[in-house]
């Protein structure tokens, strides 16, 4: 691939010499050879480049490259996105073996596309429709009445259970769950829960936990990416819905009953609760808590760590424990940064205002 073919993807400024043929893109210091491409995007990269044997870069808009350093470059306005563009560039796709491994184990009457792929020990249930070029690697399960659409990526491991739909270009990672029954118990009558909740005490014991089916199933729209040992439950009555290309990372709980918008980002070991309603374009940075039945509105960002109990309104940015404003979080970090020097203070006016008063008193 030529350097200039590559300005040209990018939608960056070449400079220099844009026949220089890249074989790779690589961090500055660990290129081999003049077909390396170096991606010195921030300051410390640059740094780096007088000694890289690469003779090609990428580097930020406004950066200035000595003469002699490299035999061309490409600068870009927002090198993260750019980082984007590059990867998809030189990615390097996952390994699959074409066509239906003789393990599998495939339902009569499911449904399979063209071009599909089908790993080592693949099972598909009764009914299922898996749409055209979608690759299903080693040891998947696919449910019974599971709708699958085109273009779809399954890791290994990937579960899907009954009656669960996801739409076209998804990806889902290793050991990812969608579709287990949702964690719904109920007890015949007011329970300790109901109680801590009305009163703030324990006035009842839990005797028998009855079980709340769940008869709805998962609904994933188009572009979505599931990360892996992520696990997405299926609705009570209603199904839960995760909106077109929102993304979820690594180690996330979705509840039963849950609506995520669209383009939202769910980062690492966030946990939500039952029913909550996600807006478009929501952040959810990494050990967020989501307590059930909550709102969470458009454009709004919620910071790591945070625990939300109560309607986030939106384009509104929270964090803490429980989760505020930030502005108000901190403004009440500085004020009890500065409890020490206050009780300083007070501790001086009691010694002053009591060697007043002891002077009153012998006067």
């Amino acid at each position: 691939m030529k350097l200039k073919d590559i300005a040209e993807a990018l939608g960056g400024r070449l400079v220099g010499d844009g026949s220089l043929e890249i074989a790779r893109a690589v961090h500055p210091a660990e290129a081999v050879s003049a077909a390396d491409l170096a991606l010195a995007m921030d300051a410390k990269m640059v740094a780096l480049l007088p000694s890289s044997p690469a003779r090609a870069a990428v580097v930020a808009d406004g950066v200035e490259i000595a003469d002699g350093v490299l035999d061309g470059y490409i600068a870009v306005a927002r090198p993260r996105y750019a980082l984007a563009g590059i990867t998809d560039l030189f990615e390097r796709p996952v390994h699959r073996d074409p066509g239906i491994h003789a393990t599998a184990v495939i339902a009569a009457d499911a449904q399979l596309g063209r071009d599909v792929t089908i790993g080592a020990f693949v099972v598909i249930g009764p009914r299922a429709e898996i749409g055209d070029r979608t690759v299903i690697l080693s040891h998947g399960s696919i449910g019974a009445d599971v709708r699958v659409g085109t273009d779809c990526l399954f890791h290994p491991g990937v579960r899907l259970g009954d009656r669960v739909q996801a739409g076209n270009r998804v990806i889902l990672h290793h050991n990812a769950s969608l579709g287990a029954d949702g964690f719904s118990f109920v007890t015949p009558e007011a329970g300790s829960v109901e109680a801590a909740k009305t009163t703030g005490r324990v006035g009842a014991t839990n005797q028998v936990l009855c079980r709340v089916h769940s008869l709805g199933a998962v609904v994933v729209g188009d572009d979505v990416e599931i990360g892996a040992n992520s696990a997405i439950d299926r609705g009570t009555v209603s199904d839960t819905h995760i909106g077109r290309n929102t993304k979820i990372d690594n180690l996330v709980q979705v509840g039963h009953n849950v609506t995520i918008g669209e383009n939202c980002m769910i980062c690492g070991q966030v946990g939500i609760a039952g029913s909550v309603v996600i807006g478009n374009r929501v952040v959810l940075a990494g050990q967020v808590g989501v307590g059930d039945h909550v709102t969470i509105g458009d454009d709004a960002v919620v910071g790591a760590k945070s625990a939300v109990g109560t309607d986030v309104a939106r384009r509104s940015v929270v964090v803490g424990i429980p989760a505020q404003p930030r502005d108000r979080v901190f403004d009440q970090l500085i004020h009890i940064g500065r409890l020490k020097s206050l009780f300083a203070e007070v501790a001086g006016l009691k010694a002053r205002l009591k060697t007043v008063e002891q002077g009153r008193e012998k006067d």
